[in-house]
């Protein structure tokens, strides 16, 4: 081997460098002094993912003056909290991380751990125990143990979104690529529309609903990778939902008429929500298509509209075909469509409701659905005001790039 293949070969196998933030909270100064002596000498090597970690230390006497550096925007990867401060105690401060949702692995310091206060720490997230007085060596022994438990999981995290990036990044190019030769089809098939046979007529019609499932396909995908990956544009104000149920209504008015599915509308007055135009949109398409696609000839479609506080519940109830529980358990998840007797002619992607219920969790809501074979459903949306002030416009990417116009 070659003097610089051996370096490029070494090069690749120095450990990552790595600093975890490193909090204690401990009325004892001296403990706290003496625990940071330890620490700023002690470096920890995880072999399994080449990375060597090193520690930024400060500390605190009391749960007050954490949480207030704490609110003011301190970062911490590590936390040794004292279980028995004056004042805001140890669990008070799990209890504060828990309401603020930090996760933050947590060492519990204390010297009356029982077996009530262990369990209740570690409902609330605490990692590990050690019990006062400690040696170096435990307190080494403890740092060890959190630091490959915090760096295996970052590292877990980090495989996982470079995992969620590809997907995103292959489904974008491949709705991309599908998009042009779509169009193109279908301004073929308009063309021939215009033919007098009768049969040619038929097959063209059979054709272009066959193109219009896969336009449907490409916005679904698009719609389920912007909002799972955060790069979809988003905008929140306050919406008039009567208003946006009668746009979505009118969408599909059309395919109900063809079918005798009536449709109705029950609300209240100047039901307002608090949330992005698109992402209620997404919801509001999805509930009402399936409603009149899985609907029996002459059926009912029910769109209800309610408010309780800061939530509104959208609820469409059809007449349709319904559904097994094992059938509706089973529904939410991705690309999952129902395949039966009833359900073999009928076009989708099995990616809608997985998407609505992915918008319901991002308003601290939820997506639910009851339903009777032969009698049909009822889809239920809880959602929540968003915040005011959110917006958020993506950077430039391959996913806004294939944004098609269908």
């Amino acid at each position: 081997m070659s003097p610089s293949e051996t370096t490029t070969r070494e090069r690749l196998m120095d450990p990552q460098q790595t600093t975890l933030r490193v909090v204690m909270v401990d009325d004892e100064e001296a403990l706290c002094l003496g625990v940071r002596r330890i620490i700023q000498k002690y470096k920890v090597h995880v072999a399994d993912v080449l990375v060597d970690a090193d520690y930024d230390f400060r500390y605190f006497t009391s749960g007050e003056e954490y949480l207030a550096w704490l609110e003011d925007g301190g970062e911490v990867d590590l936390l040794l909290l004292d279980l028995k401060l004056p004042g805001v105690g140890g669990m008070d401060v799990l209890d504060a991380m828990s309401e603020q949702g930090r996760e933050v692995l947590t060492i519990m310091i204390t010297a009356y751990a029982t077996f009530e206060t262990a369990v209740k720490a570690t409902k609330l997230g605490a990692y590990d125990f050690l019990a006062k007085p400690f040696t170096p060596e435990e307190l080494r022994y403890a740092l060890r143990k959190a630091t490959n438990q915090l760096i295996l999981s970052k590292q877990a995290r980090k495989l996982a979104e470079e995992k969620r990036e590809i997907r995103f990044n292959f489904i974008s190019v491949l709705a991309h690529e599908l998009k042009a030769p779509l169009n193109a089809v279908e301004g073929y098939l308009n063309i021939l529309r215009t033919t007098e046979n009768d049969q040619d007529r038929q097959m063209v019609e059979r054709s272009i609903v066959r193109v219009d499932g896969m336009k449907k396909l490409i916005v679904d995908l698009l719609d389920m990778t912007r909002i799972e990956s955060g790069q979809r544009e988003r905008t929140i104000k306050r919406l008039d939902l009567n208003g946006l149920a009668h746009a979505s209504m009118e969408l599909f008015a059309l395919d109900a008429e063809r079918r005798g599915i009536s449709m109705e509308l029950d609300t209240e007055p100047d039901i307002e929500l608090a949330a992005d135009p698109g992402e209620a949109e997404i919801v509001l398409n999805n509930l009402i298509s399936n409603a009149v696609k899985y609907n029996r000839d002459g059926g009912s479609v029910t769109v209800k509209l309610s408010r309780d506080g800061n939530a509104v519940t959208i609820a469409v109830t059809d007449t349709g075909i319904g559904l097994t529980p094992e059938e509706a358990g089973k529904l939410f998840n991705e690309f999952t469509r129902i395949k039966n007797e009833h359900t073999v002619k009928i076009l989708g992607s099995g990616l809608g409701l997985s998407t609505v219920r992915k918008i319901a969790n991002m308003y601290d809501g939820e997506a639910t659905v009851t339903s009777e074979p032969g009698v049909g459903s009822t889809f239920t949306v809880t959602l929540r005001d968003a915040p005011r002030e959110e917006t958020r416009r993506p950077a430039p990417d391959t996913a806004s790039e294939a944004a098609p116009q269908l």
